[in-house]
């Protein structure tokens, strides 16, 4: 089954199309078939949130059900959409008792799709984005949820980085210092207009850096909404996802960009808006967030506003880069929310430099 001109049944629709369609199932079903997942005809259809950095679909091959993490249509920035390092890192991951979805193919042939992917077992769970699943409608179900996106980010921050298949993702220098100096070059690239406060920023992070904790896998984009929870038990997390931001750094990275993301309970959303349903009542406050963290951790994090300034600021240069593609014609309508970032981008800058102010 194809989908607009996103996806299409073979290479002769391909050729015929306005721009690159994201999925060619003719191609895709050799492949698959290589790898011996399904048989017969491809069925596909794009999943998510629509936030227009990466793509997924669900793709259905008879009882087989699967899912393909794709980056957008080429240009991409450099060391940006990785998604052969991106799924590397899981698997390096999966032994440590992570959660993860399980990852069944990775293909770097750029002929099969025009760029490189990877396919994951489908997972039948819940995404908590804007709306809550069925099951938390209790404000205690919601606490326990709360604790979940906490210990879920202590069981990634335990893993053992000395392990052979993760240390190849050990990098010299400051991790900190690199992501402010990429994302600073990101900008760069990624601004459709004048935004001076970005580029102060980051400038003001970087003379700012603070001394490092002990390196930990870092996740990089920690958030409700990158979290799948269990479909009969919605307060448990079934797995974490979107590691593209993955790496080896300073666990409080992470933290900040949780709390940065985090609407206080009985507050309004943040810059970012997403996740929007933490302030209902019952989630706990991002002081609890932290105590537990550091109770859970064994970790003293001392001050986060630098983080959580680090979180805003970066999230501003990706979504930017989202924005643009936007304005360019590249994404479709369900990618609702990248219209917005035409005046969030600025609101999270503006943010991150009140952050910085308070740290």
């Amino acid at each position: 089954m194809a989908g607009g001109a996103d996806i299409v049944d073979s290479v002769a629709d391909a050729e015929a199309a306005d721009r690159p369609p994201l999925l060619v199932l003719e191609r895709l079903e050799a492949f698959l078939d290589s790898q011996g997942l399904g048989t017969g005809r491809a069925r596909a259809e794009r999943i998510g949130d629509g936030g227009g950095s990466n793509f997924s679909f669900l793709v259905e091959r008879g009882p087989v059900r699967l899912v393909l993490r794709r980056p957008p249509r080429p240009p991409l920035p450099p060391s940006a959409h990785d998604m052969v390092r991106e799924a590397r890192l899981q698997l390096a991951l999966a032994p440590h008792g992570i959660r993860l979805p399980p990852i069944v193919a990775v293909c770097e042939d750029e002929d099969v799709l025009g760029v490189p992917f990877y396919v994951m077992e489908f997972l039948d769970g819940h995404i908590v984005t804007s709306e809550l699943p069925p099951g938390l409608e209790d404000p205690a179900a919601r606490h326990r949820l709360g604790e979940e996106l906490v210990d879920a980010l202590v069981e990634i921050h335990a893993a053992d980085v000395d392990a052979p298949a993760l240390a190849a993702f050990v990098r010299p220098g400051s991790y900190l210092e690199r992501q402010v100096r990429r994302f600073a070059q990101l900008w760069e690239i990624n601004a459709t207009r004048e935004l001076p406060v970005v580029a102060e920023v980051g400038r003001r992070l970087a003379e700012t850096l603070p001394d490092p904790l002990p390196s930990t896998v870092v996740h990089g984009d920690y958030r409700l909404g990158n979290l799948m929870v269990e479909r009969d038990r919605p307060d448990r997390v079934q797995a974490v996802l979107d590691w593209e931001m993955g790496a080896i750094g300073d666990p409080r990275a992470d933290l900040g960009y949780l709390l940065a993301t985090y609407a206080e309970p009985g507050g309004e959303p943040g810059p970012l808006g997403v996740s929007p349903v933490t302030a209902l009542d019952g989630f706990p406050s991002k002081a609890e967030l932290v105590e537990r963290y550091g109770a859970r951790s064994g970790r003293a994090i001392g001050p986060l506003g630098w983080f959580e300034a680090l979180a805003l600021w970066k999230a501003a240069v990706f979504c930017e880069a989202i924005f643009g593609r936007f304005q360019r014609g590249e994404l479709g309508a369900e990618d609702s929310r990248a219209a917005a970032y035409e005046r969030s981008v600025p609101l999270m800058a503006e943010t991150a430099a009140a952050r910085l102010e308070d740290a």
